[in-house]
């Protein structure tokens, strides 16, 4: 792997939240396996970090199109249902922001209304490190966005989770197999070993 400049360079964790913790109404199972190398990065560079975190509608008739009917089958999950600290961050990841940054999102990209897109450009970032939940829902969202946008992206593969282990690995072997010049693959030890100021 070439050297990962920091200056020029991204932690972007998305989703570590609570309602994805065992115990959440969308649990995945290993996402405490995953979480020390995410605090690893995040403590190598907490100024360049940026959570996510998926905030569902107050009501299922608030969203458009078919995520009202994803929602009708997941009720529990608005927020006039929901405990308002299940979407927080978990608590290993919380005690960063700040001076992390947060942004909310509302659907599965991180870069579907721009915001992080523009804030990105405004700071010169052209490498997204990216780690977080699900490998096959948001992550795969924000990533396949993300090589649209053109930058250059590094997954950070013992930083990521899936409720799913098929959908996991299906998606780490089409990582390999169809975007190996836009999305390189690296564990978070490997990483640490090429991050340049």
């Amino acid at each position: 792997m070439h050297a990962v400049p920091i200056h020029s360079s991204i932690h972007l964790c998305l989703d570590m939240q609570q309602m994805f913790a065992p115990g959440g109404p969308w649990p995945t199972p290993w996402m405490e396996r995953v979480l020390p190398s995410i605090v690893h990065l995040t403590e190598r560079m907490p100024l360049r970090t940026v959570f996510t975190r998926f905030i569902p509608p107050m009501r299922a008739i608030d969203m458009p199109g078919m995520w009202r009917e994803f929602y009708r089958k997941w009720p529990k999950v608005t927020r006039q249902r929901i405990a308002p600290e299940l979407l927080e961050l978990v608590p290993d990841l919380r005690r960063f922001a700040p001076p992390a940054t947060t942004f909310d999102k509302f659907v599965y990209s991180a870069f579907a209304d721009g915001r992080l897109h523009a804030w990105l450009a405004e700071r010169s970032v052209g490498t997204l490190l990216v780690t977080g939940a699900e490998t096959d829902v948001c992550v795969l969202a924000t990533v396949l966005a993300a090589v649209d946008h053109g930058y250059r992206i590094v997954l950070v593969t013992d930083a990521i989770c899936s409720s799913s282990d098929a959908g996991h690995d299906a998606l780490m072997q089409m990582y390999t197999r169809r975007f190996d010049v836009q999305i390189e693959l690296a564990e978070a030890e490997e990483l640490m070993h090429v991050l340049s100021p």
